[in-house]
């Protein structure tokens, strides 16, 4: 049986596994990415790369999903936000020192083909969107049973789509990304906004935030809201409505046979997906009984990097 190796390599954490033509993680190892050393970053990848190949003989070939902009060869990370890559050349150094064959490919796009393979949208054969819902937003589009990258490698940078014009400044530049209203770091604004100006509408959340509005995290936000806080669930409907609007515009452009919504924030469960269906539904309301994608949870959790990056490698 053919094995391939996926990493999944972010700001904090490198992930491996050894996964199977089923998308079965036969073994995985993880380690902490020195975020800020470019060169100790690449050391970590081939460390753990070399371990899993030497415990697993018939290992071919190698997928990098890293948090960045990946050249359209899927050999050089161009950027990245949380580790200090510029026109990185990560295929060939990881290649020549562990003598596999290695693709690289952004995170989010791994992560969408993982879905599409082996997870939420494991049923659609052509189309799928993904929306990953995490500190920022991030995505993933599958059409005609492909991964779409685009012309230049980039594709699919869905939370920079504009939602609010000359809105919040996003960290692209941009002003009023749906990076801005519906990701973790939004319904972490949106919820120290509420406990600040409606505190008796917040008491949950503030204690166990200590009574320190700017000490609310985003793991409160969610424990608030399970157990009743007003201020708290009102912030997951406020992203949930800005994710809807979003997917809604996904559903009108592409058709998808699915949509698919991940990350951290999804964990939150009906807080989240509750708003973001209704917001969905209500945007589409003109279109009648013309059919629309099902909104699913993903399921591959943090699986998905290394699944979806040794599935691409198997199919270089």
């Amino acid at each position: 049986m053919t094995l391939t190796i996926g990493v999944d390599v972010g700001g904090t954490k490198v992930a491996a596994g050894v996964v199977d033509v089923d998308g079965e993680v036969r073994a995985r190892i993880r380690r902490d990415t020195p975020a800020e050393d470019v060169a100790g970053t690449r050391d970590v990848i081939v460390e753990v790369v070399k371990e899993l190949a030497a415990e697993h003989d018939d290992v071919d070939a190698v997928g990098i999903g890293a948090a960045g902009w990946i050249d359209a060869d899927r050999s050089t990370v161009l950027f990245a936000p949380n580790i200090a890559w510029r026109d990185e050349p990560l295929r060939d150094f990881v290649g020549n020192a562990v003598g596999l064959p290695v693709i690289v490919e952004n995170d989010a796009n791994v992560a969408a083909w993982a879905e599409f393979r082996y997870g939420a949208a494991r049923d659609a054969d052509d189309s799928m969107v993904l929306f990953t819902i995490g500190t920022g937003v991030g995505g993933g589009i599958v059409l005609g049973g492909e991964l779409l990258r685009g012309a230049h490698g980039i594709a699919a940078e869905l939370g920079h789509m504009l939602s609010v014009p000359d809105g919040h400044v996003c960290g692209c530049g941009r002003l009023g990304c749906i990076e801005q209203y519906a990701s973790g770091n939004a319904l972490v604004r949106f919820a120290r906004a509420g406990a600040r100006q409606e505190p008796a509408r917040a008491t949950i959340l503030l204690d166990l935030a200590g009574g320190d509005v700017d000490a609310i995290s985003g793991p409160m936000v969610t424990a608030a809201a399970r157990s009743g806080d007003p201020v708290s669930g009102t912030a997951f409907a406020q992203i949930g409505h800005w994710l809807g609007i979003g997917l809604a515009d996904m559903a009108q452009i592409l058709d998808p046979q699915v949509l698919v919504v991940g990350g951290g924030v999804v964990e939150a469960g009906d807080l989240l997906m509750g708003p973001t269906r209704r917001s969905f539904m209500d945007a589409l309301a003109a279109r009648a009984k013309i059919p629309v994608a099902e909104i699913r949870p993903a399921e591959l959790g943090n699986s998905a990097g290394m699944v979806g990056a040794a599935d691409l490698a198997r199919r270089r």
